[in-house]
């Protein structure tokens, strides 16, 4: 049963778990918060389910809510050009924009590889219409450090294919950005994230958009570290950048260090 994941805590179930009748997804014993043997249980369900949770009907999941509507559950779903995968992180939307770029770049592709064209145009082309598809979103991204190197490979490669050179050129990339006038794609992803964390900063506290930076989801927490918050990205972007989250309250001054 190893290739099977916990309906719960997404991690593999090994012989000591048990099957849930509703959703059909096996689910260790300690998420399943039966105490005993799990062998004489009948007709268990797991607490995704008895709270109104995910039910299979015909093969399709559906969420079933309070008042009997049902809704369609998917891995992932796309929202206004951004990816939500069901595990969080910006891994699939990561994912979702290297796609986007490389189409628009193959669009492209007859002006940015072109010989003999001038390397600060390519630049001010890729910049105005490949980078900003490459990191469209990112400012809300809570970026582990693969979904970075992601990003970076993808730019890497088109830098290189623009500038005409291959590895064997011995040529760094920041040598090739700086011929080509560009900023690199992890920089341009800080100071986008940093200017949307001033704007949310500077609204008022009875505001939506502060309500929801301070929920507290309640529910149990499991062992080891806790997925990586929006904030621990910012913080880090603010230490880089100099600033502190005071600064964020005087716009010109925000603006001018980002």
């Amino acid at each position: 049963m190893g290739k099977f994941l916990c309906g719960i805590c997404r991690k593999g179930v090994g012989v000591n778990s048990i099957c849930c009748g509703s959703c059909k997804k096996w689910i260790h014993k300690r998420c399943s918060g039966v105490v005993g043997n799990i062998e004489k249980i009948v007709n268990f369900m797991c607490r995704n389910c008895a709270a109104g949770g995910v039910k299979v009907v015909d093969e399709l999941k559906q969420f079933v809510l309070g008042n009997g509507d049902k809704v369609g559950v998917v891995e992932k779903f796309c929202y206004l050009g951004d990816v939500i995968g069901k595990g969080g992180g910006a891994e699939e939307s990561s994912r979702a924009r290297v796609r986007c770029a490389w189409g628009k770049f193959m669009e492209l592709k007859m002006l940015l590889t072109a010989r003999g064209a001038s390397l600060r145009v390519k630049g001010k082309i890729y910049r105005a219409c490949v980078q900003r598809v490459l990191v469209y979103g990112s400012e809300t991204w809570a970026m582990k450090v693969d979904d970075m190197q992601r990003l970076q490979r993808t730019e890497n490669n088109m830098v290189r294919w623009m500038s005409g050179v291959t590895m064997k050129d011995r040529k760094t990339r920041k040598e090739l950005r700086q011929g080509l006038g560009i900023e690199s794609v992890d920089r341009v992803v800080s100071r986008g994230r940093l200017r949307w964390y001033g704007h949310v900063e500077r609204k008022a506290a009875d505001d939506w958009v502060s309500k929801c930076r301070s929920l507290e989801v309640e529910g149990n927490i499991r062992k080891g570290r806790g997925k990586k918050a929006w904030m621990e990205c910012v913080a880090t972007d603010m230490k880089v950048f100099g600033l502190k989250k005071e600064d964020a309250q005087d716009r010109s001054l925000w603006s001018s260090k980002i």
